[in-house]
């Protein structure tokens, strides 16, 4: 059975893309953090980001360093964190985590409630950064 990620890949499930390759796709966490929280994958679906070749496991950093870029130009903040966990679902992930203290990263607190708008909004912020 795909994964949730590779729904989104193939367009069986929407989401709030911020930037796309043919090997990668960036887009809006649903559940975020903080505003601007972004997932990172690499569209074949592999379990273990430490699984993946050695060539994309260094392409996929580029790319989300390009993405951490956009995000920082979008959303005041003082730097992008990143944090790989990959428990939650079962195809390697990022999280591009714009962080002002360090508690920001902390996947135990409360997620953000935001609208299907609001994330349209910030998506949108951030592409054009």
């Amino acid at each position: 059975m795909p994964s949730i990620f590779s729904r989104i890949v193939e367009g069986e499930i929407p989401c709030h893309k911020i930037a796309e390759d043919d090997r990668f796709l960036a887009f809006l966490d649903v559940f975020p953090l903080v505003e601007g929280h972004t997932l990172v994958i690499p569209k074949q679906e592999v379990d273990y980001i430490f699984d993946l070749d050695a060539d994309t496991l260094a392409a996929i950093n580029g790319f989300a360093q390009q993405v951490a870029g956009q995000i920082q130009r979008a959303i005041p903040c003082k730097r992008i964190g990143i944090s790989v966990i990959g428990l939650e679902v079962p195809h390697a992930h990022m999280h591009l985590i714009p962080l002002n203290a360090v508690s920001d990263m902390n996947f135990e607190r409360p997620k953000l409630q935001v609208t299907a708008e609001e994330l349209a909004a910030t998506a949108e912020r951030i592409r054009q950064a």
